[in-house]
């Protein structure tokens, strides 16, 4: 397959799981080709994700580098099988690479969960909450440049609607509740809409209030994506520049444990419902 130019994330989280892969069955580069009868360059290109791969060729590894996982192995078959432009790669030219990995890893996704300290949820948002938050932005983004970022972000709530959509928990911090962008009106539509979401069978949203204290990482808002299998999910933090993506197994098991603490903090989905119109009520 010839290179590619600028792998995705998700593309390089396929090579980099073959990578995984070979390096737990104990093999250097020069081993796994000999063992594969393959160019050294080869693989490494793979496993950096700028050579695809097959479906085909990712058993043939695993097989050889005796992989014992066999609904890990399928899911990583699947990636390698994928095929055809997402919608995301319409805004390739304007939005950032962050910006398009962040839609093609909630396409992918079965689940997520998300706490919010600032903002509402991005899949969450209304038209015009978002245009207000991308209003905010430092330096101020040329008028045709937000509104493609708006654009984005209001293609990405489609996947909430799709066929077998994603199991969502948002865990929304009273200080996001309270944060007004725009004015009031758009704040009191907002959390409006964000109460008729919490009745999706597919949506939960569970409200931090500022009486349950302090809880790790409260400064920065983050979201984990859960993949076919553990080992495939992925965990977002928002950064100054966008968002960074980060799937270290420790990383992982460490933030599960973090959003399990936020959500025993927060309270139940019935008494969020009523906290959060108590906040509609003094907008």
């Amino acid at each position: 397959m010839p290179p590619r130019k600028a792998p995705t994330a998700r593309q390089r989280r396929l090579g980099a799981e073959l990578r995984k892969m070979r390096q737990s069955a104990g093999l250097a580069l020069a081993e796994a080709a000999a063992l594969l009868s393959a160019e050294r360059t080869t693989i490494s290109n793979t496993e950096s994700g700028r050579f695809g791969v097959s479906g085909e060729r990712v058993r043939n590894w695993a097989g050889a580098y005796a992989c014992p996982d066999e609904a890990y192995v399928d899911a990583l078959v699947a990636m390698a099988e994928e095929r055809g432009r997402g919608w995301w790669e319409d805004y390739r030219t304007d939005l950032t690479s962050g910006a398009m990995d962040l839609a093609e890893l909630e396409h992918h996704a079965v689940g997520i969960r998300a706490v919010l300290i600032m903002y509402m949820p991005g899949l969450l948002q209304t038209e015009d909450y978002a245009r207000a938050v991308f209003a905010e932005a430092v330096p101020r983004l040329p008028e045709a440049r937000r509104r493609r970022q708006l654009s984005h972000r209001l293609k990405r709530r489609d996947v909430l609607d799709r066929e077998n959509p994603p199991e969502c928990t948002f865990l929304v911090h009273e200080a996001a509740l309270r944060m007004v962008y725009g004015d009031s009106k758009i704040a009191r539509r907002q959390l409006e809409h964000l109460l008729r979401e919490s009745e999706r069978d597919n949506v939960t949203v569970r409200v931090v209030p500022f009486a349950a204290g302090g809880f790790p990482e409260t400064g920065s808002s983050t979201q984990y994506v859960y993949g076919p299998v553990p080992q495939l999910d992925t965990l977002l933090t928002d950064t100054a520049t966008g968002p960074a993506f980060l799937d270290a197994e420790t990383r992982l098991v460490n933030y599960r444990a973090t959003m399990d603490r936020v959500e025993g903090l927060s309270l139940d989905p019935r008494k969020s419902r009523d906290f959060i119109r108590e906040v509609v009520q003094q907008v």
